[in-house]
């Protein structure tokens, strides 16, 4: 599964600059891959890991704005279609398994 986070936060005070930054933050040490401005991206193992990422979100959310978090299959996900540009990612964030043995 993967759970995408879209936000559009405001950025026209200085403690909502501060929000911004903190969830931004936030986001990116728990693991969140960014795929666009304001648009992030985590790989859950099942369902249940999915809607605990989710939970953690609702603790963690700026009090103004807008943040929106969809559930998605790896199915769903790799059928993503590039109308313009490509996959930019330095960091493999597939599910395979790796064993060194």
């Amino acid at each position: 599964m993967r759970v995408i986070v879209m936000f559009d936060l405001p950025v026209t005070t200085p403690d909502a600059r501060k929000q911004y930054s903190a969830f931004r933050k936030y986001l990116i040490k728990n693991g969140f891959l960014m795929m666009q401005e304001s648009i992030y991206c985590k790989l859950a193992q099942n369902s249940t890991a999915a809607e605990t990422i989710i939970e953690n979100i609702r603790k963690n959310k700026p009090s103004d704005g807008l943040v929106q978090v969809l559930k998605i299959t790896e199915k769903q996900f790799s059928k993503i279609e590039y109308i313009v540009g490509s996959s930019k990612s330095e960091v493999y964030d597939g599910d395979e398994r790796l064993i060194i043995l």
